[in-house]
């Protein structure tokens, strides 16, 4: 196992490696080159000329590519040209709130698929499944951005069941201690902000969900009713093996690692994909700062939070991998 993890985290270098060539490669294949993008209608010549000595644009693209590798191996990922901020601090000012927010919307999209999935596959032919066939294809084929638009038109203005953006309300004077609000709230004893900030969560993380949602629920399906026809289960049935150990060990435990491989690649595209559902709901994460900084050229930020993501991705595949042997056996034989 702690090979396999080995292996795994060697294989991240040349990823990264290759993500940055691409990412250099892009900021410099801009029409009129970075400082003109990060100029815009200012960029005279005497400007262009002053911002390509500022940022070394003026230099040999091979030395500024390993100059620029250089600070990223000793963690300088620059600072925003919006904020003047470092890019590794915006970046863990506001990736508490991405993560809380993906959380939310995998717990919900998790806690019914499965469930959903294989009640489905369980009731095959039936109204019941084709009800649930349906009901993934809608959930797959409505974008995010019109879904939380009516989410938030429908249950934060029509009815005010539930707030319409933010994180926390401002009448909360709230202590913040990781940046996870409902966690913070919780561990200190601060519950009616805790409270208040799972009511922020339910919107944004029921738009993002609803594709993961739908997703899961075709796999879990479909990898039900292939194991539940599988020959060791007809022999369990055969047997007599009790119907509860023949649904969780039998069925439900070897239909999971196809699920379970969506489920890790549907939490890296919650984390990489939040941008439309954080600018709808004025979320403030990692996805509504980075449109910002798309309009504002930030590209310093854009950089830095690409790698970043790339890196969250490639260990939650990590966590997936390791997951597949604490559920199949077989896996860790292998």
């Amino acid at each position: 196992m702690l090979r396999t993890i080995g292996k795994r985290l060697l294989l991240l270098i040349p990823t990264l490696f290759g993500l940055s060539i691409l990412l250099f490669a892009w900021v410099r294949a801009l029409p009129g080159g970075p400082a003109v993008a990060l100029l815009g209608e200012k960029a005279t010549p005497a400007a262009v000329e002053q911002v390509n000595a500022l940022y070394g644009f003026d230099r040999p693209l091979i030395e500024q590519y390993v100059t620029w590798i250089g600070r990223l191996l000793q963690g300088d990922f620059g600072a925003s040209i919006v904020t003047s901020r470092p890019v590794v601090e915006e970046f863990f000012r506001r990736f508490p709130a991405t993560i809380e927010l993906s959380i939310a919307a995998l717990v919900f999209a998790v806690g019914i698929g499965i469930p959903l999935g294989y009640w489905a596959a369980r009731r095959h032919g039936k109204w019941t499944d084709h009800g649930a066939v349906i009901f993934s294809l809608v959930g797959i084929t409505i974008p995010v951005f019109f879904l939380a638009f009516i989410l938030k038109y429908i249950f934060a203005v029509q009815l005010g069941w539930l707030p319409s953006d933010g994180r926390q309300s401002p009448r909360i004077n709230a202590t913040h201690v990781t940046g996870f609000y409902v966690w913070d709230g919780i561990i200190t004893g601060e519950f009616d902000a805790a409270w208040d900030a799972v009511l922020h969560l339910v919107l944004p993380a029921l738009a993002l969900g609803t594709i993961p949602l739908a997703i899961i629920v075709r796999i879990t399906r479909a990898s039900v009713l292939e194991v539940q026809n599988a020959d060791y289960v007809r022999t369990g049935k055969a047997k007599g093996v009790a119907p509860t150990t023949l649904r969780n060990r039998f069925i439900l435990r070897n239909a999971m690692l196809p699920v379970i491989t969506t489920i890790g690649l549907q939490t890296g595209l919650l984390i990489s994909g939040a941008v439309l559902t954080e600018t709808v709901f004025a979320y403030p994460g990692i996805g509504s700062f980075l449109a910002q900084s798309i309009f504002a050229r930030d590209f310093p930020v854009l950089q830095g939070f690409i790698i970043f993501i790339a890196i969250a991705y490639a260990l939650i595949n990590l966590a997936v991998d390791v997951s597949y042997s604490l559920i199949d056996p077989r896996v860790r034989v292998q």
